[in-house]
Formats: C-alpha cells, sequence, structure tokens
C-alpha cells in the first residue's frame, strides 16, 4: 500500500471539526520563517544563478563536494532513481518510508524487503533510510560505506537526518554506487515548498538532471532554500528544541500506557494496545496521527509546535 501520513483531508471528513493538529507527517510544526521573495521568483524561469546558489549553500549544509541535484523534494529523486540503471534486483531495509519501494515496483524492478542490514549485500539496488522511518533505526556512516561496495548502488535517504549530522554519508557521496537524499521539508517545515536533494557520482547525478528536466526546482523555493540551509543559528536552536521535545512527548506516551518503539527528533513512534483504537481517540480530539499496515500497534506522532498544541495532546493522550 503507498499509504501516507498527512492525509488531512480524510480525516476531517471522517470526524469532523475545523482545528486539527496534524502530527501524522513527522514534519516540524515551528517552520522556518519564509524570508522576503522577489517579484522574478514568481514571474522568471529559474535561473541558472539561483540554483547553483542554492547547490553552494546546500553543499556547506551537508558537509559535501560531490556532484548534487536539487528536486522537487526527495520524493522526486525517489521516483527518477529507479529509472537510471538496468531493472534488477532491488532490497530495501524495512519496515520503512514504503514509495521507496512502490517506485522501484513501478519501474520494473524484482523488490525484497529485508529486515536486517546484513541481507541487504548482493543487490543491484539496496535502499536504506537513516535514520528509519517510523521506527528510528540508524547506521553508522562506515557501516554504510561498507556496504556501499556490496551492492550495484546503494541509496540513503536522510530525510530525516538534519538533526543528527554525525549520521550523515553525504560528504562520501562522491564514491561510486552511492546516492544520498536529503528533504528539505521535514526539518525546515516548510514541506508545501517542495524542495529536496539528491547527491552522489557525477555520472548518476547527469543522469538525473536529464530525467528531471531544465526547471525541477520553482524559483520561490530556490531562495527560501538558500536562506535557511545558510542560516546555521537557527538550525542549531531548532535541533535542541526537538530533543528537548521528544522528552516531553515520551513522558506523555509513557502516561498514557504507550511504549517507546523508537523515532528521532521529528517524530516518535509507539506500541500501543491497539493503534487503530488509539488513532481514532486522538481523531476525536482533532488531532491527526500515524498507523500502519504492517502493524495493529504502532502508532507514529510528530512533535506538536506551540503549547496549545502540547496542552491539546497532553488532555488527548490521557482522556
Amino acid at each position: 500500500m503507498r499509504d501516507h501520513g498527512g492525509n488531512i483531508d480524510g480525516a476531517i471528513a471522517r470526524f469532523g471539526g475545523a482545528d486539527w493538529i496534524d502530527l501524522s507527517t513527522g514534519i516540524n510544526r515551528v517552520p522556518y520563517p519564509i524570508p522576503s521573495l522577489q517579484p522574478e521568483d514568481w514571474t522568471m524561469l529559474p535561473t541558472r544563478s539561483a540554483k547553483q546558489a542554492l547547490l553552494d549553500v546546500a553543499a556547506r549544509a551537508y558537509r559535501t563536494q560531490a556532484p548534487m541535484l536539487a528536486v522537487a523534494g526527495a520524493q522526486a529523486a525517489i521516483q527518477m532513481i529507479p529509472l537510471i540503471s538496468p531493472r534488477g534486483n532491488a532490497r530495501v531495509l524495512g519496515p520503512t518510508y514504503n514509495e521507496h519501494a512502490a517506485s522501484l515496483r513501478a519501474a520494473g524492478w524484482k523488490v525484497e524487503q529485508v529486515s536486517q542490514f546484513g541481507q541487504l549485500a548482493g543487490a543491484d539496488l539496496a535502499v536504506v533510510v537513516n535514520p528509519n522511518n517510523p521506527d528510528g533505526r540508524f547506521y553508522a556512516s562506515s557501516d554504510l560505506q561498507e556496504l556501499a561496495g556490496k551492492v550495484g548502488r546503494l541509496v540513503v535517504d536522510e530525510s530525516f537526518a538534519d538533526a543528527q549530522p554525525g549520521l550523515s554519508v553525504a560528504p562520501h557521496a562522491g564514491m561510486p554506487g552511492l546516492l544520498v537524499l536529503r528533504s528539505f521539508g521535514k526539518f525546515y517545515g516548510l514541506a508545501g515548498v517542495r524542495l529536496g536533494f539528491v547527491i552522489g557520482p557525477a555520472a548518476d547525478i547527469a543522469a538525473l538532471e536529464e530525467i528531471s528536466g531544465p526547471w525541477p526546482v520553482n524559483g520561490a523555493a530556490l531562495r527560501i532554500g538558500a536562506a535557511a540551509l545558510a542560516d546555521t543559528a537557527w538550525a542549531e536552536a531548532t535541533i535542541q528544541r526537538l530533543r528537548a521535545e521528544m522528552d516531553q512527548a515520551d513522558a506523555l506516551a509513557k502516561a498514557a500506557g504507550w511504549a517507546l518503539v523508537g523515532g528521532c527528533e521529528l517524530f516518535r513512534t509507539y506500541d500501543t494496545p491497539d493503534a487503530e483504537t488509539a488513532q481514532n481517540r486522538l481523531a476525536e480530539r482533532q488531532i491527526w496521527s500515524r498507523i500502519f499496515p504492517y502493524s495493529n500497534r504502532w502508532l507514529r506522532l510528530g512533535l506538536p509546535g506551540s503549547a496549545r498544541e502540547w496542552a491539546r495532546l497532553a488532555q488527548a493522550m490521557v482522556a
């Protein structure tokens, strides 16, 4: 199933109400303040200089000198990567974000989901989400570099890695066969901007650029992304806030009788007596969460974005 969080329209249609808190996506609810935009951001085609300015800032933010392509969210790269090499056998370390396997299957790959890191070796293409969504598993950069030499191509999805820069293999993305995905919208809380990056060997980036076309990212996204990625003070303050709030969410879950499965700074996944019942209880109080087709106990929550939202969540979880 290509199920996703963020399906707030369905929640509203089912439960009614208008004052919803969407915690189903793992998107930072305290977004980066959008900088002033210029008329040409909307009226002109994106320029090469604006595109290069964003890539230069992103290279510093991700500590890499490898070739990089800006795309309309990491999702765009997920859909393009299966097209740049002959179809073969792919292995995805799961359970994880379902679009990786779905996009590979749609492109004609034979896809196997494996549960152990060591089972990825030998695949024509392997996918690791690091840290993993939804259980927060993570893998050391050295282990991922070693794995890259044991597969045809290794895709490391770092969509939730902004708050854990030490996990990133982006500094090593120039090595053969290693592609790294980065999401902008999650950590910066601006998912609607639709911006992400793929980093890797020059030939792979050139192939992806050919598929993506001349203007894969709009002018406003180029300006917003460049400003946000350059703002290291905002990023550091946000990491510290999110880490404190992780503990706050875990304390609420413990009081509700839920056990921590895992997570990262942008989401927490809990083991509940019955995930659908827990989701419905929260939804009746207009808080939307995420449950999964492969587990009847796991429920994932993003972190609230204000004192009012935290108070509503606390009240809903103990009711």
